[in-house]
């Protein structure tokens, strides 16, 4: 029987097709002969307490001239669906906790959903390393400007970064008697409103930001190391980092095996950790990239593992 794959995503036009990992996804499901169903977030409708959608059937070609095309559009309930990848990048607004609500009633009514809608809305990707005390690096989350200080004094060189941001935005790296503490602390904490992460600077940064794919808790046994630019402390591809592709090392395969069984457990199917030295930083639920770029490097077919994976679940 034909597999029924929606995917829930950022406008498939706008996509950089070399690097996105969500089109490896869709190549991957293709290839097995699955359909394909285009959503955004702005298609997705509930009636009567039942999610539906107003869906494109698409075809995915890997061409970075010609990446895709549609054919039918029709109203769709999600729960004709077999699977549904959300894959809609943040930020993590009230419209994206909406629309995993509204996945979540497709759940229900037995759909998957990769990854999970609760996990989604309860696994902030910063926060959740507080999971994992044992894996990271001295952290504090607080929108405290005096518990900042403090943090900065007893570390003497530390990492500040907002809770909802991605690809490297805001970053900031403080040291004692830079002038501009207060204008940093008061800037990223919008005056004591909103809550920040502070983090040890792992110096190790300079070897790259690793970011390390897990498929239902099991680790890819390939990282891609993102390495910042000369005088850059952001290791982000987005930042203009360097991908270097390499094995897990003993550390890596220990952290994995650490998170690993709590992620599968909370119905995170396809994970990015963020590692960089020995410690975990953050850990990528909601829509993890590098695909293209460790399956070039290293021969892989990581979104084809995914969709095995996703296959299996489904004959369960």
């Amino acid at each position: 029987m034909t597999i029924r794959l929606g995917v829930v995503m950022d406008p498939i036009a706008s996509i950089k097709p070399k690097k996105d990992s969500t089109l490896a996804m869709l190549l991957a499901a293709q290839r097995r002969g699955w359909s394909l169903s285009y959503m955004e977030q702005g298609d997705l409708f509930l009636r009567d307490g039942r999610a539906g959608a107003r869906a494109r059937q698409v075809e995915v070609f890997d061409d970075l001239g010609r990446w895709h095309t549609f054919h039918d559009a029709a109203d769709i309930a999600l729960d004709s669906l077999d699977v549904i990848l959300m894959r809609k990048d943040p930020p993590f607004n009230i419209e994206y906790i909406y629309t995993t609500q509204i996945l979540e009633l497709a759940e229900t009514a037995g759909v998957l959903i990769v990854n999970k809608p609760q996990t989604l809305r309860d696994a902030n990707e910063k926060l959740a390393t507080a999971w994992f005390p044992q894996c990271a690096a001295p952290t504090l989350v607080t929108r405290d400007a005096r518990r900042l200080r403090d943090f900065l004094r007893e570390h003497e060189d530390v990492i500040l970064k907002p809770l909802d941001t991605m690809g490297g935005h805001s970053i900031f790296r403080l040291r004692p008697g830079d002038p501009n503490i207060s204008v940093v602390i008061e800037t990223i904490t919008h005056y004591g409103t909103q809550l920040v992460m502070a983090q040890r600077y792992i110096p190790e940064i300079v070897d790259g930001d690793k970011r390390i794919l897990l498929i239902d808790g099991e680790p890819v046994p390939y990282m891609l190391a993102r390495v910042p630019q000369a005088g850059e402390t952001r290791g982000n591809l987005a930042a203009g980092g360097t991908g270097i592709g390499r094995p897990l090392g003993e550390r890596d395969r220990w952290i994995c095996a650490q998170v690993g069984p709590l992620l599968r457990q909370k119905g995170l199917m396809f994970v990015g950790l963020d590692v960089i030295g020995d410690f975990l930083t953050e850990i990528n639920i909601t829509s993890p990239t590098c695909i293209r770029e460790l399956d070039k490097l290293h021969g892989l077919d990581i979104a084809g593992q995914l969709m095995d994976c996703i296959a299996r679940k489904l004959a369960q």
